[in-house]
């Protein structure tokens, strides 16, 4: 009889949905088209082999029924209705049909039945769950103070009287995987003779020394190894803000707040181009790894692309509504892409000088993109949030929260190691792949400096990946390098699996 009442149940639901289906099918003259009789019979077949075929032959018992199931209960379609035994109302996952107020199992006639329920269910329940289940989610190290943890338990209970049945074991809920292990990185050198906040840092393919640009409107070069003064460069009138040495050719290229840009010939150490158009201060530049084409961005919510050879402006890149404060370029497509003080992300079609794409994630200001040196993503720091995404679309890939300051610079390593800067002088470093803060750092200022002038403007990693240089308001460079006597056993990675917040189904 419970067969009976779940086959009716099922069969009234198909009827419907193949009337709906004939409804549909309406002559020119706004009648219906009548479907003669076996072409009812074979839509309804094969409504009922694919969408209904779980459910059409569950075993069910029959035993005791007369005794358990009285006469007089009927409800509105007149479909029987059986009391539970305990009085409890019981649900059940019934794969494969959307039950509707109408057809939901509620109650059932005996233990034995919900029993041979249970059974029949696991091997498609598993894999509908694991089909439904949300794939998007996101990865966040652990150590935040908002997190929750809960279980997420993939299971059919159904309880008569005093027992209880598990229908399927208890699913473990995804978690955050290891991250890998990185040795710490520790002070060991600062080297001072700015005489302003140091404002960017570029080191030279070669390895061998590094420039860094200032607010006391010089340009620097020093000697890599031994952190020494080698040369002293002119000609900027105020901050310099962006600095960045050609792989193809002797050149340096400086912008500043003097709306300039520069670019010097280190055979003679005399600026041979000036690259004349934008309209309020340079704030960044970046170089096309492949063609001879530099790119700046401005205040005045513009970058412009421009050729290195001729000083033409190649075109003008307009959409930001502020400020643009970083701009990265990449071989591959997108080949630019631009963070602004509009809180967006733009990645750019070269060719076209159109945006391709516009990322509106972040709700402060985006004032550094990295891109990672291997893999096909790039990261974005702001206030609220750094976040990883993948190209070519800006797909979003996690969020790493923790590092709540105004970020101004990030830079990344092959080994998978991301350091971001703050303006509060603290340095953050994290596992690329998995989000893991694995070190926080926030070096004393130097002496007669102020803590307020403790900011991290800008960090670069040299050519070898063994150093770590970073520009800061307290007028000096500091170098780090990885702690030699540090082990997996001596700086164990604080990590605990974290459970992946999903959406219940």
């Amino acid at each position: 009889m419970v067969e009976e009442v779940q086959k009716h149940s099922v069969h009234t639901l198909v009827f419907r949905s193949l009337k709906r289906t004939h409804d549909m099918f309406v002559a020119d003259n706004g009648k219906p088209v009548p479907l003669d009789e076996e072409s009812h019979k074979r839509k309804m077949a094969i409504k009922l082999r694919n969408e209904y075929g779980p459910v059409l032959h569950m075993p069910t018992s029959k035993e005791n029924l007369k005794e358990k199931c009285p006469q007089n209960a009927a409800d509105s379609y007149g479909h029987k209705q059986y009391p539970a035994n305990q009085g409890q109302e019981v649900e059940y996952l019934v794969t494969g049909v959307a039950l509707t107020a109408d057809t939901k199992i509620q109650r059932m006639p005996s233990e034995s039945a919900a029993q041979s329920l249970a059974v029949a269910l696991p091997s498609q329940a598993r894999v509908d769950a694991n089909r439904t289940a949300p794939g998007g989610s996101e990865y966040r190290h652990p150590g935040a103070s908002d997190r929750s943890q809960p279980t997420v338990v993939n299971s059919i209970v159904m309880e008569t009287g005093n027992t209880k049945n598990s229908a399927l074991m208890a699913k473990k809920a995804p978690t955050m995987p290891k991250p890998q292990w990185h040795p710490p990185w520790k002070l060991y050198r600062v080297i001072s003779g700015h005489l302003g906040w140091v404002r960017c840092i570029a080191v030279e393919p070669g390895n061998q020394w590094f420039v860094t640009g200032s607010a006391d409107r010089t340009i620097k070069i020093w000697d890599l190894a031994s952190g020494k003064l080698k040369l002293s460069l002119t000609g900027h009138i105020s901050t310099v803000r962006g600095v960045i040495v050609s792989t193809r050719s002797p050149y340096l290229f400086s912008c500043g707040e003097d709306k300039q840009v520069k670019c010097w010939d280190l055979e003679y150490n005399k600026v041979i181009r000036h690259y004349h158009g934008h309209l309020s201060a340079v704030y960044g530049l970046d170089l096309h790894p492949t063609i001879d084409v530099l790119v700046t961005c401005s205040r005045d919510s513009t970058a412009r692309i421009w050729d290195v050879r001729t000083k033409a402006s190649v075109h003008t890149l307009s959409g930001h509504t502020n400020a643009v404060a970083t701009v990265r370029c990449q071989a591959a497509e997108p080949q630019i892409i631009t963070g602004s003080h509009d809180t967006t992300i733009r990645l750019w079609d070269l060719v076209a000088g159109k945006t391709r794409v516009t990322l509106t994630n972040h709700k402060k200001s985006v004032r550094a993109v990295v891109l990672h040196p291997r893999h096909y993503t790039f990261a974005s720091g702001s206030p609220d949030n750094i976040k990883q995404w993948k190209f070519p679309d800006g797909s979003f890939i996690q969020n790493l929260s923790g590092h709540n300051a105004i970020i101004n610079t990030l830079t990344v390593n092959s080994d998978g190691v991301l350091v971001s800067g703050a303006d509060n002088g603290t340095m953050h470093l994290w596992d690329w792949r998995t989000g893991y803060n694995f070190q926080r750092v926030h070096a004393a200022v130097q002496p007669g400096s102020l803590d307020s002038e403790s900011g991290i403007f800008a960090c670069a990693f040299d050519q070898s990946e063994s150093r770590l240089l970073t520009a800061e308001a307290d007028k000096t460079i500091k170098v780090y390098r990885e702690d030699d006597t540090a082990t997996e056993e001596t700086h164990p990675v604080s990590w605990k699996p974290e459970i992946i917040k999903r959406k219940r189904f």
